[in-house]
């Protein structure tokens, strides 16, 4: 077989909407929030696999035989299937995080196994020895931090804010890895001398709808009003609701975040594409472990002037591909509809879903597809997509000169 039924696996975390992905998968929400959606082979949560003999995990499959799933070269190069594939519901923010690259990564992986630290515990930096470069494309209207704000407009921040005029002078000596480093390593009890003004300012004009989305007061207010009831500890994370770029992207743009660039999701829905990694190393704005002194060891303290990628149409008309430094993954958008057809043989390992509407698949099998249903295809396959009406689709796949 060349072409293969997949079912990814839903990831239940706090800050994920309730609606988003049930509804795209067909199936009913529960209590639990619906944050990611997870396609691919990584071993915490592999997808599973209809073959003639029955359901088996994707992971198992390639291992069976890795040459005539993944192509000769791409095991050679890898050693597994090298991306993991998400659709991404973001009710609320996400934490501050920066991710190690590939050398940091076996370091570290190595280090936490050698101290034994289990691969679940809660205080773990590194589930895995491999880098964790991602690329996100907006499903709806999308809101994210990416980066240090340039110089001058950080600088403009410290000033026009009046918690902050204290720290101008830090930066100017010590730029932008002092500042960080101050803040991060500052004792709580100063956080909340700094940030409890401000956000007390924010908090007010928040409520009455008074804050646009582009300012940071917006995401300060939502923070502290996302933390339990009674807190009496300011989350630091504020502080890079400040420092960094807002972003926002519309539906079918890209953002592509390389190891050490700072970065945090705030809101929206979108489809997610990195390398095969869990790797997160954290800063705030979350309950989970933060690890300060690892997080300051792996950020590039650089102003970033971001990126909104629009992707470049295939010949035909009816693929738009997002090109990434990464040699990891590419993921692209297919359209197609009645009476057109989508043609391509697959140079790598490839997995695709469904985003709207339906379609048919055909190779060696067919494989009728509706919405939220995805399909693996194996290395070598040659394969058409056509529908009755209309189809959206995203592919995942690598890279291949």
């Amino acid at each position: 077989m060349k072409l293969f039924r997949l079912d990814g696996k839903v990831q239940h975390y706090a800050w994920g909407g309730h609606d988003y992905i049930p509804a795209l998968l067909g199936i009913a929400a529960t209590d639990k929030p619906s944050a990611e959606y997870w396609m691919g082979a990584h071993e915490s949560a592999p997808s599973a696999i209809t073959t003639n003999e029955g359901t088996v995990a994707l992971n198992s499959l390639i291992a069976k035989n890795p040459a005539a799933t993944t192509g000769q070269q791409i095991w050679d190069t890898f050693g597994q299937l090298p991306y993991l594939f998400k659709i991404l519901d973001v009710k609320d923010m996400l934490s501050i995080q920066v991710h190690p690259t590939k050398a940091e990564a076996e370091k570290g992986f190595a280090r936490e196994n050698a101290a034994g630290i289990a691969l679940n515990a809660p205080d773990r930096n590194y589930k895995d020895a491999n880098h964790k470069p991602e690329i996100m494309v907006a499903l709806s209207e999308f809101w994210l931090l990416h980066g240090f704000l340039p110089d001058a407009p950080l600088k403009q921040v410290l000033k026009d804010t009046p918690e902050f005029t204290s720290l101008v002078g830090i930066y100017e000596a010590e730029g932008y890895f002092g500042l960080y480093k101050t803040v991060m390593e500052m004792p709580q009890q100063m956080v909340n001398i700094l940030l409890r003004p401000l956000t007390e300012r924010a908090i007010p004009l928040y409520k009455a709808g008074k804050l646009q989305k582009s300012d940071p007061a917006f995401w300060a207010a939502r923070a502290v009003l996302n933390e339990p009831a009674g807190t009496d500890k300011l989350d630091r994370g504020i502080f890079s609701i400040y420092f960094f770029n807002i972003m926002h992207v519309h539906p079918g743009q890209a953002v592509f975040q390389d190891a050490g660039i700072p970065h945090a999701y705030l809101e929206g829905q979108n489809v997610e594409l990195m390398a095969n990694s869990d790797n997160v190393l954290r800063g705030g704005l979350t309950p989970k472990h933060i690890d300060v002194p690892e997080l300051l060891k792996h950020t590039r303290f650089e102003g970033v002037h971001p990126k909104v990628l629009a992707g470049e149409l295939s010949a035909d008309g009816l693929e738009r591909i997002y090109p990434t430094p990464a040699p990891d993954f590419v993921v692209s958008h297919i359209s197609v509809k009645t009476n057109q057809t989508y043609t391509h043989t697959a140079d790598a390992p490839e997995i695709l879903i469904v985003m709207s509407g339906s379609a048919t698949i055909k190779g060696e099998e067919t494989i009728s597809l509706s919405k939220g249903q995805c399909v693996f295809v194996a290395f070598g396959a040659t394969y058409q997509i056509t529908t009755d009406g209309s189809a959206e689709l995203y592919k995942a796949t690598v890279p291949v000169k």
